[in-house]
């Protein structure tokens, strides 16, 4: 969410930044939100007139009193009942205002990036870099849950009975693969300097609203009925939100956060949902990372949170790439975002596997997070980054490790997590 002043002193920047991110539609909420500020301030400064007033007719009533001039401090007392009738009108005035002001702002898009490339959808996002060579084998590479259930390691149809589509049981080697992968990366995480954390799997709506947009939230977000909780869609969401309504010391910065938890998304009209396969779901985990520092740090721990994914996807012979969001791209509140992508032997191409992101000051504006600093309070920067997803991650481990025996190799640095198993062998 933008600043109202930045909005009301840079209208023509703020409207071309909509434009930028092909939301035409949007413009006109720049002029109406300013018009409703002006209004706001107006109002705002008769209430503070009439506030003053009052503490300078109540003094003249005393004084009138003292002077036995009774009919006189009776014509100013009916003043200043006059004055607090409409400062009553006054405060709701503002409080409606207010409230007019905060929906716009909140859809109204966060300033992007000056190096975020244009485009209008995700079809135009930029390649960045390859990391490691694709190979395609010679010998042909199956449907990943045809890998799994050669291991007995998925059972789809069963989880259809018990919860629809969009769920699954994994078991045995497949489903320790999936908790290792998971293992694997805490640890990872935490040799580079991060805290681990394990945060709640539910959160109020204020926190909802203070960390995505309401096209996100309506796409995502499962509800509890009848009560003022949502299922976390990533454990992002629950991590910025611990710093709600918060000053953080200054020296306490940069904080660096792991978190595992699992998330819950409706896929709301996402492809694919139908398919027999475990790469769009509604539920699964995931190891995230989250960083909340100085504004001018942002850039530099954006730079350093996309390349962890890297490291450690490579780390497990995987090959990726990364793909720079363009602006049309990028949800509302993001300033820059690129995906990480892991080949796909199979598919003779590469996949998203994990998305990192820069926004700014947005979520700190909405969830009301500052930093205390030695010359005054300042809004924090957040980001985050996922570190592996399970199951769509082990799409990509199981592809790229298969044997054409149909065993799958574990890279030296997973093996003490799956008990030192250096290949599985299929049962079937």
């Amino acid at each position: 969410m933008l600043d109202i002043k930045f909005v009301r002193e840079n209208p023509e920047i703020v409207k071309e930044n909509i434009k930028k991110k092909f939301q035409d539609s949007k413009l006109p909420l720049v002029d109406e939100v300013i018009e409703l500020d002006a209004k706001n301030r107006a109002a705002q400064q008769e209430a503070d007139n009439l506030r003053a007033s009052k503490n300078k007719l109540s003094k003249e009533i005393g004084a009138l009193m003292a002077q036995g001039k009774k009919e006189e401090a009776e014509k100013v007392k009916a003043e200043v009942t006059k004055n607090a009738e409409r400062l009553s009108e006054l405060e709701k005035i503002n409080a409606d205002l207010k409230d007019k002001i905060l929906k716009i702002m909140y859809t109204i898009p966060q300033m992007l990036d000056e190096t975020v490339p244009i485009g209008k959808d995700d079809s135009e996002n930029v390649e960045i870099q390859k990391y490691g060579d694709p190979v395609v084998p010679e010998f042909e590479i199956p449907y990943h849950t045809e890998i799994m259930e050669s291991f007995n390691g998925i059972d789809l149809d069963a989880a259809r009975r018990v919860a629809g589509n969009g769920f699954y049981y994994l078991m045995g080697d497949i489903a320790r693969l999936h908790s290792a992968v998971l293992a694997y990366a805490r640890d990872f995480m935490i040799d580079r300097g991060f805290t681990y954390v394990i945060p709640p799997f539910m959160i109020h709506g204020n926190v909802v609203e203070g960390v995505m947009s309401f096209p996100e939230m309506d796409a995502m977000m499962y509800k509890i009925e009848g009560e003022d909780l949502y299922l976390i869609g990533t454990s992002e969401h629950s991590m910025i939100g611990r710093f709600i309504d918060q000053q953080v010391p200054e020296a306490q910065l940069p904080i660096t956060l792991t978190s595992y938890s699992p998330c819950f998304r409706k896929e709301k009209g996402a492809h694919g949902i139908e398919e027999r396969g475990v790469y769009r779901i509604h539920q699964f985990e995931k190891q995230e990372m989250i960083v909340v520092c100085k504004p001018e740090e942002s850039k530099k721990w954006y730079d350093k949170l996309w390349q962890n994914t890297v490291d450690l996807f490579r780390s497990l012979d995987i090959p990726v790439r990364t793909l720079e969001c363009c602006s049309g791209d990028l949800a509302d509140l993001k300033c820059k975002s690129c995906d990480v992508e892991a080949w796909s032997p199979r598919q003779k191409k590469y996949f998203e596997v994990g998305s990192c992101s820069n926004l700014g000051d947005a979520q700190a504006r909405r969830l009301h997070i500052r930093i205390k600093g030695e010359d005054g309070n300042y809004l924090a920067h957040t980001l985050n980054n996922t570190v592996v997803a399970p199951p769509r991650m082990l799409i990509a481990f199981l592809e790229n490790n298969l044997n054409a025996d149909g065993s799958v190799s574990i890279p030296k640095v997973l093996q003490p997590y799956m008990g030192g198993k250096e290949v599985l062998i299929p049962n079937k």
